[in-house]
């Protein structure tokens, strides 16, 4: 069936794309209180199992260089079907997984399918709203996404808890079987100037380089990419820190996980609601401060005060609000002068933040076991580097009101 083509922003397509751009988010979330029960039904160790998250993102990071130029070239959609099929077939490997290391092959090609949302989704969002909105629109399909992260940790421990790690795979599965219906049936198409030199070889090489010597864009993805690493150390980390050390219960673990997030939803409120009256830079660069703040508490506290919750809590809240802030407004500032390669800057974008968050994961997983001060010093590092990075790359004379 040939699809129309996207004319406006309605509040259904904006619904649709939640749940396409947080079908990453819940791929990580939703199983978190398993792993320390996957390391033990695996019989391996917290390394292994966080190979998991971090093989994830690796897929996640280098499907997107694919998806962007496909997208520009055949459309948002048809790609995005593919991507929606694919996840599917991985999940139920996933969830059929007898091994550690078929888990972690799984756990890759899952990622490629995974990756289409958020890519694909951010492109939509630029081809719909505009440059101007997008930064609006985006930080409010964050905050709604922010409901997986939210609720699959909680959900995920009732799931591990009742019926098995397995079952968490189950829902995914199901999860991506409605979008793939939902996509096919109500998604129209918005790329209404495909490229069909999009997807050679030097092209795609030629577009790369653009983005990659414009230094703004620089500052503006390696704000976003060091936020969401901060992030996703912590998601990475927090299992092993949460129930190993401070003995939460999976159920628990997924209830104090969901408070964290709490901050990045209240991040995104304040983004969408702020953004025309202060502009994204002034938000980019007041977040990036509270995140760099509110990071080097944590170490501090994890440093100097005896073991306690609120000690890991409190300061992460803080740390997820202003990934609430930046996350949006950077994705959108970066985007803005694109309007003919959505896609392709999308991509690159979603590679650089995924590829710096797997790094972030890996050293976090490879010392958690050793102790849980990698956790907070992971996120320190991270929250210090985003008005850094931002500040020596982003001309001041490009922050807008």
């Amino acid at each position: 069936m040939s699809a129309r083509h996207l004319a406006s922003p309605t509040l259904g397509l904006g619904a649709l794309l939640t749940t396409l751009v947080a079908l990453g988010p819940l791929s990580t979330d939703l199983y978190l209180p398993s792993l320390p029960t996957l390391a033990t039904v695996f019989r391996t160790d917290a390394a292994q199992v966080q190979l998991t998250l971090s093989v994830f993102l690796a897929g996640f990071a280098v499907a997107q260089l694919a998806y962007g130029p496909l997208s520009d070239r055949f459309g948002r959609r048809p790609v995005m079907l593919g991507g929606l099929v694919v996840y599917f077939i991985a999940s139920i490997a996933c969830l059929l997984a007898t091994g550690i290391e078929q888990l972690i092959a799984a756990r890759f090609v899952q990622a490629v399918g995974a990756c289409a949302g958020p890519v694909l989704g951010r492109a939509i969002v630029r081809d719909v709203w505009g440059a101007v909105e997008a930064a609006r629109a985006l930080a409010y399909v964050g905050g709604a996404m922010a409901l997986a992260p939210l609720v699959g940790p909680a959900l995920g421990g009732v799931l591990t808890v009742s019926f098995g790690w397995q079952a968490n795979f189950v829902l995914l599965a199901v999860f991506s079987a409605l979008q793939i219906a939902a996509v096919w049936f109500w998604l129209g198409e918005s790329n209404r100037h495909p490229d069909p030199q999009a997807t050679q070889i030097g092209r795609m090489f030629r577009n790369f380089a653009v983005f990659l010597v414009d230094r703004s864009y620089l500052g503006y993805v390696l704000a976003l990419g060091l936020s969401y690493s901060a992030l996703f150390s912590f998601i990475s980390g927090s299992a092993f820190v949460l129930i190993g050390r401070h003995g939460l219960s999976p159920t628990a673990f997924g209830f104090c996980f969901g408070l964290v997030v709490a901050g990045y939803i209240t991040g995104t409120q304040i983004a969408g609601g702020l953004v025309r009256r202060l502009g994204a830079d002034r938000l980019i660069l007041g977040g990036g401060i509270l995140g760099a703040l509110a990071g080097a508490a944590m170490w501090a506290l994890d440093r100097w005060v005896p073991p306690h919750l609120a000690a890991v809590l409190t300061p992460m809240f803080f740390v997820t609000l202003s990934v609430g802030l930046v996350m949006p407004n950077a994705a959108a500032r970066a985007l803005a002068p694109y309007a003919k390669m959505a896609g392709a800057a999308s991509a690159l974008m979603g590679f650089l933040q995924m590829g710096i968050a797997a790094l972030a994961g890996i050293f976090v997983g490879h010392g958690v076991g050793e102790g849980a001060t990698v956790l907070p010093m992971t996120v320190a590092i991270c929250t210090l580097l985003v008005p850094l990075c931002y500040r020596l790359l982003v001309p001041r004379q490009t922050d807008q009101k």
